[in-house]
């Protein structure tokens, strides 16, 4: 049996994990105002936001050491097999958060939760490597990062309806379920990668892997499927650094808005839970159309002619272009419809560059050592979140947002000027000659 466009199929499978993904981490947020009234009831708002600062900094510091662990581990077993790891434990540990009876319980949970969702990214780039030619990785990328966006969309109006029929905890498990689910289809369809999947047509699998021999290292008029350095020599070459530089800067954005925006929505503006559910999801709309826009975009002027050093560098401009008036406007929104109307703006940009960004392993080294350093670079973006998110919980005391936007729209000029000066030429490196 011979299935057409069966790299499409397997993009989408990981772009349904990351719709899974976001629904089981946001679960938290969306319902932390139930939690904390019932769990925490003497406490006031500043009390209850501390907690919930506190056990999201643990989550993301636990995420940034996933990140790196998984991509070692995406290296080593492979794809599907490291998939089927990261997404089976994350249900195991939100299904967990039902039995959850206070700060510690919850902390340990999501914990181990962001441990293994943190495979989600390092697989995503392997995957893309895998089952891409260069021309199709930004589309591949944004339709995955389009299910992180999808995830944030469904997720609240989800949380919001379950919340009517079941408590907190019961949603908990409702939602880990759904993790369970996908493993079926994954397994049965990713049987093996490209090089010896059964269901892979000679001319898919020819289209797949002729496009990834982009490289010839040493000059012999052979193509190959590029350099492949020892973590030692990976982290000697600029450009490493500057992947690395670009995602600790810019990333932390995307969790400034995935964190907080339950709160922000509470505090500035008086919503219940109810209200959030169906507020919330609005500007994951705009990173959802942003993804996808930026993918299609980045294959457009490839197709075009463009070199992928153009294609990528002024993508990537133009989403953060479009990401830095929006900080300054949410200063004074005015209302909240005007507020997730600017945020959905902001993050379509922010899909629009990150998308680009996250194609950078695949654009300059082989596929042998891109899920170690999409996993590098992963670790020191949530290090970067984990940092803000405690940050956050501090300068935004009495629900004065304004500095923690202001430090996201410097953050976005960060990674805009470590992209254009640690990358020169995004182009397959090839290894530095011993003298």
């Amino acid at each position: 049996m011979k299935l057409k466009g069966l790299r499409w199929w397997v993009v989408s499978l990981v772009a349904l994990a990351a719709v899974i993904n976001y629904i089981d981490r946001q679960a938290f947020g969306a319902l932390w105002p139930d939690i904390a009234n019932e769990l925490f009831p003497e406490m006031d708002k500043d009390g209850h936001k501390a907690i919930y600062g506190t056990i999201s900094t643990i989550f993301i510091l636990s995420y940034a050491g996933g990140q790196a662990l998984f991509g070692k581990i995406f290296d080593w077993i492979g794809t599907r097999i490291g998939f089927a790891l990261s997404i089976g434990v994350w249900s195991i540990a939100t299904l967990l958060h039902a039995f959850a009876q206070g700060m510690l319980s919850f902390s340990i949970f999501r914990s181990i939760l962001g441990i293994a969702e943190a495979g989600n990214w390092p697989g995503a780039a392997k995957a893309n490597a895998e089952w891409f030619p260069t021309n199709e990785r930004a589309l591949a990328q944004g339709i995955f990062n389009s299910g992180a966006a999808i995830g944030g969309i469904v997720a609240y109006p989800v949380i919001g309806l379950l919340s009517y029929y079941f408590d907190w905890k019961a949603i908990f498990i409702v939602v880990a379920i759904l993790g369970f689910l996908w493993l079926l289809p994954w397994l049965f369809v990713v049987k093996a990668d490209p090089k010896s999947h059964p269901w892979l047509s000679d001319d898919e699998k020819k289209y797949i892997l002729s496009g990834q021999r982009n490289q010839d290292i040493d000059d012999d008029g052979n193509y190959d499927e590029g350099y492949t350095p020892t973590t030692a020599q990976l982290f000697k070459h600029k450009e490493s650094w500057g992947v690395i530089i670009a995602s600790a800067a810019i990333d932390p954005i995307w969790w400034l808005f995935i964190v907080w925006i339950p709160l922000y929505l509470s505090e500035v503006f008086g919503m219940d839970v109810k209200q959030i559910a169906f507020s919330a999801w609005v500007p994951y709309v705009g990173a959802m159309i942003g993804a996808i826009f930026g993918g299609l975009l980045a294959k457009n002027r490839i197709k075009a002619g463009w070199s992928v050093d153009k294609t990528r560098k002024l993508t990537i401009t133009l989403g953060i272009a479009l990401m830095i008036p929006c900080f300054f406007l949410l200063k004074a929104p005015g209302t909240a419809i005007n507020a997730v109307i600017i945020m959905a703006v902001l993050l379509f940009g922010f899909q629009v560059a990150i998308g680009n960004i996250q194609t950078l392993p695949s654009d300059l080294y082989s596929g042998k050592i891109v899920g170690t350093l999409s996993g590098f670079a992963g670790m020191a973006a949530k290090l970067g979140a984990a940092g803000l998110t405690a940050l956050v919980t501090i300068i935004t005391t009495g629900g004065n947002y304004t500095p923690a936007f202001l430090i996201g729209g410097a953050l976005a000029i960060i990674a805009l000027v470590a992209v254009w000066f640690l990358c020169p030429k995004i182009e397959p490196i090839k290894p530095k000659l011993k003298a």
